[in-house]
């Protein structure tokens, strides 16, 4: 849906001179579709039906705010403020998402369900639409861009704080995979100790 907004808002019916927004979001776009559609190719049935709804509900959103703004703003000043005021909207949420994960991790102490690369990407991403959107005094792309800056310091910022304390120290037990040989079948239990 994020990609889908700043698509529209960088049409020229829109918001003129977008080029660098259309086409980033238009590849957006394109990548989407096709994780969509290999998720829907093999999605067990239900699914599959869930999410062919969940996209239908997209379109209909998508279709409706295409048709307010084109049919009800006539000026590229307001059409550019509602789309702009739902980008920002969107596109806050898409950033802020990872907050519950940043939560399990001051909960758990551990960094091993927030990925590195992708809260250094979720940083850098946030920094380079930050910087094109302070060129160019666009707030609708400032805003959300900002934030996501934010929170992605803030997971990096967290990822090295707690990752010292979440790996495994030396000397911990290791769990190896059972392995039966006819032998140990016929003589009972074995039993391996590692110790370092």
């Amino acid at each position: 849906m994020n990609c889908l907004l700043w698509f529209f808002y960088g049409l020229p019916i829109v918001h003129p001179n977008s080029t660098l927004v259309l086409t980033i979001n238009g590849i957006g776009l394109v990548i989407e579709g096709a994780y969509i559609i290999i998720f829907i190719i093999y999605a067990a049935k239900n699914t599959r039906w869930k999410m062919l709804g969940v996209l239908a509900l997209e379109a209909a959103f998508m279709a409706a705010v295409v048709a307010c703004v084109l049919l009800g703003a006539h000026t590229h000043e307001k059409r550019s403020m509602i789309v702009g005021i739902l980008c920002v909207i969107f596109g806050s949420i898409m950033y802020a998402s990872p907050l519950t994960i940043m939560g399990k991790v001051i909960r758990t102490k551990s960094v091993e369900y927030m990925p590195f690369f992708l809260s250094l990407v979720n940083f850098l991403n946030g920094c380079c639409w930050t910087g094109y959107a302070l060129i160019k005094f666009d707030i609708y792309i400032t805003i959300p861009n900002a934030l996501g800056t934010i929170f992605g310091l803030i997971q990096l910022i967290l990822y090295f704080y707690y990752y010292r304390r979440s790996t495994p120290k030396k000397g911990r037990n290791v769990e190896l995979p059972t392995v039966l040989t006819k032998n140990a079948v016929t003589s009972g239990i074995v039993s391996v100790t590692i110790e370092k």
